[in-house]
């Protein structure tokens, strides 16, 4: 990888690990899926006047949109609505890693590897460690855990359905999916904020929609959404998988780090203890015991 792509990588990981402040700050003043469906309406409108519509199955289409898109950030938004710390959430989200190769061993066939299965075993003890030290009974917290985990399942689900779209015979560029797939949830948001929180609500919060939520809105739509899949996207389209993947394990390092800088969010040793043990199942999963093998080396 060239310094230049290497320095555009570091700043998509800086992107979205910042991404979770972001959304927290954004929430201060919004219900969660208004403020869902606002982001994914400024990424469609205007961009999908300029990108052409992929030339995929609707069916495939809306059921990558319902999943990576409606289904995570639903969940998401609520879940740090709620109390899920920023930076915390930036860290179980990555469970969808282990989701996504359970669900492909389902869908496709795909044999687990030794180091997966120890990877998912250290990361399954980090979570239970995180609930012990996170939640203490508190039904918020643990709420707020559930609907982050819930989080990561469903994008593990549009990791799948991203999958199929990629293994027919044309596939779509990158912006053109991320595009049109955003126009899908943004009703499903609308009309689920509009059951759950209520047309009063939803007309209060825009009329005294203040300058943080608007900055909020732009910067999850075209700099985290737009900007940061875009050049992701490119950067998987030029190198092989093993290079660019990995990276995006540094982004709850800077999620938990701009909260704890941004938020004055805090973790307990346990915490960090469980943080840890998600991390290391996530190094394994990628890296398996390289370092020990080009240590006995």
């Amino acid at each position: 990888m060239t310094r230049k792509d290497g320095l555009l990588a570091m700043l998509v990981v800086v992107v979205w690990g910042l991404n979770f402040v972001v959304i927290k700050m954004g929430l201060h003043n919004m219900p969660p899926l208004l403020l869902a469906g606002l982001r994914f309406l400024l990424v469609a409108f205007p961009a999908l006047l300029f990108v052409a519509r992929p030339k995929i199955p609707f069916r495939l289409l809306a059921a990558y949109a319902l999943t990576i898109s409606f289904g995570q950030f639903a969940f998401l938004f609520s879940a740090i609505k709620f109390g899920m710390p920023a930076g915390l959430a930036s860290l179980v989200l990555q469970a969808q890693a282990f989701f996504t190769i359970i669900l492909g061993a389902c869908v496709f066939g795909e044999r687990l590897q030794g180091k997966q299965l120890a990877g998912i075993t250290l990361a399954v003890i980090g979570v239970l460690v995180l609930i012990e030290g996170s939640l203490g009974g508190q039904h918020v917290a643990l709420l707020g855990f559930m609907l982050t985990l819930a989080a990561a399942f469903s994008w593990a689900c549009g990791n799948i359905f991203n999958k199929k779209i990629m293994q027919l015979e044309k596939r779509p560029p990158i912006m053109s999916l991320v595009v049109w797939s955003a126009l899908i949830p943004v009703i499903p948001f609308f009309v689920a904020s509009l059951l759950l929180d209520g047309p009063a609500l939803i007309w209060q919060s825009l009329i005294t929609i203040d300058m943080t939520t608007v900055l909020s809105l732009m910067y999850l739509a075209f700099v985290a959404t737009i900007v940061g899949y875009g050049i992701w996207g490119s950067l998987l389209g030029r190198y092989e998988t093993w290079r660019v993947a990995p990276l995006s394990l540094l982004v709850p390092v800077v999620g938990m780090a701009s909260a704890a800088w941004l938020l004055d969010e805090t973790l307990s040793a346990t915490q960090l203890a469980g943080a840890a043990l998600i991390m290391g199942g996530l190094y394994i999963n990628v890296f398996g015991l390289r370092i020990r093998r080009a240590v006995a080396s």
